[in-house]
Formats: C-alpha cells, structure tokens, sequence
C-alpha cells in the first residue's frame, strides 16, 4: 500500500510542476550527455599518452666491459620495479643495424667497430618522469655504465599536458554534475512547497520523515532514469550511426575498456545517482522547514 502511494507520488509530482520537472530532466540529461562524450574523449587522448609513452625507450651504453660485468649489469636492470623488458644489445648487432639502416655506404664506419654494447630497457607506461629520472641516476651509476639516453623533454611534456587536460577535463566535469544536481535540488524545493499544508497535514496525523520524504525522492530518481535513458541512447546513436559517416576521424575513438556498455551503464547510474542526490538534499532541507513553519 504504501510503496504504490511512494511510487504514484513519485509521478505526480513530475506532473505537477512540469516545467520545472522537464527543466531539470533536460539539464540532467545535457550533463550526463556532455559526461558521457567528455569521458570517451579523455580515454582515448589518455591511451594515445600511453601509446606515445610505450615508445619512450631508455639506452644503456656499456664501456668495454666483460661478460661477468654485462650479466651483471642486465641482472640489475632485470630487478628494476618500473623496467618491464631489457634488450641486450651487442657490439656486432649493433654494427650489423647501422649498416642496415644506413646503407653500403656504411660499412667503412663499421669496420672502425666504434659502436658500443648497449642495453634498451621498455618502462612501464604508469611510471611517472621523477620515477624514470630516478631510475635512470641509479642505472647511471653502475659499474660499466657508460651513457644513459632517453627523451626526457618528450615524456615531461606529455606528462605534463596530460594532467592540465585532466585537471580541466575533472574541473568541467565536477561543475556540470554540481549544476544538474542544483536543478534537480530546486525543482523538489518547489515540489515540496507546492505540497506543503499536506505535509503539514501528514506530519499532525503522525506520518514519520522518511514516509513523507520517500515520493520526493522517487521523483528525484524518476528524473534521473528518463535523463540518463536519453543521454545513453544520444550517445550511442551518435557515436555508432552519426559520426562514423560524417566524421570518420573522430568514429575510430573507441570505447572505454572496449565495450560500449561500460560507459553506457557508468552514464545511467550516474544520472540515476545525480537525482537521488539532489532529491533527498531537497526533502531533508525542506520538510524539516516545513514542519517547523507550520
């Protein structure tokens, strides 16, 4: 009995301020939309960083050094946290590339065997540049080390552009849910002061709060349902029928994790979430101030 009055209330009130309602399903629905592009957006600018990263090798040039000295070398690379594969590389492997980069051309250069043994170590792409400046002053200092190579203004830079994208993109990001919050926040407010000589009313006859706030925040939640069922349907309508053919570039993002529904259901939870959230601020506030008005 109840439940059915929740859940009918949770509909009438939608139906009683319709303009405020459809104000704040739309704004929730915008946000959740712009959510929902922003976070495709930002996966892919954040494994195109990776990419990039992966590619960032580190040489370690060797001094003329023995076996002994070398397997110790790449034995201590090897136990390196951040160092995900190490490369040996040969004096005469490194002749035989330059001559096969290089051309015929070359090969009064490879005879001098001027060219070093070295190592080329891959690091894990979650490494941070102070975590690979560190690890490269530590292999920097082994015995037989050379040189140590590796693009430091390249990894600094990119380090660099992908947190103030990151930071912009979480900035934008938290004002629009903050924004869809507030609607949804308001429009209760005037949902409650619509019904306030009832709740009134309610309260005299010994209804408790979380009966009387219940409907509101079902309206909250009905909000966020029909928000975020239009926000996902926009965005794979979009993403799947409407880019691909007019801008091909921007079709082949692909989707979080590799799966559509992972940001589909992360996109509808939230907007189920943002009007829950802004519903059950608004009734706590507000009926409490109404009980105490009347």
């Amino acid at each position: 009995m109840s439940f059915n009055y929740i859940l009918r209330e949770g509909f009438t009130g939608i139906r009683r301020a319709k303009l405020a309602a459809t104000t704040s399903i739309f704004s929730l629905f915008v946000a959740i939309l712009l959510l929902g592009i922003l976070s495709r957006v930002s996966y892919n600018i954040y494994m195109q960083a990776m990419s990039i990263k992966d590619l960032i090798e580190i040489e370690v040039f060797l001094f003329d050094v023995d076996d002994q000295t070398t397997r110790g070398i790449a034995q201590t690379l090897e136990n390196e946290e951040s160092v995900l594969e190490v490369s040996y590389i040969s004096k005469d492997s490194a002749s035989a590339i330059m001559l096969r980069d290089f051309g015929p051309g070359a090969e009064e250069l490879v005879e001098l065997n001027f060219l070093p043994a070295s190592f080329k170590l891959k690091v894990d792409t979650e490494a941070g540049s102070s975590q690979i400046e560190s690890l490269v002053s530590r292999v920097q200092n082994l015995r037989g080390v050379d040189e140590v190579q590796y693009n430091a203004s390249l990894l600094k830079i990119m380090e660099s552009n992908l947190n103030m994208f990151s930071m912009a993109g979480g900035g934008i990001g938290l004002l629009i849910l903050l924004t869809a919050v507030v609607l949804v926040y308001n429009t209760i407010r005037l949902t409650i002061y619509a019904k306030r000589e009832l709740i009134r009313a309610m309260k005299l006859v010994g209804a408790t709060n979380s009966f009387i706030r219940s409907p509101f925040i079902v309206e909250g939640i009905l909000q966020g349902i029909i928000a975020g069922a239009l926000a996902v349907v926009c965005v794979f309508f979009v993403f799947e029928f409407v880019i691909p053919v007019y801008v091909p570039e921007i079709g082949l993002l692909s989707w979080p994790f590799g799966r559509w529904y992972f940001l589909i259901g992360a996109m509808f939870g939230l907007s189920i979430l943002m009007g829950w959230w802004g519903s059950r601020l608004a009734a706590r506030k507000f009926i409490a101030e109404t009980y105490i008005s009347g």
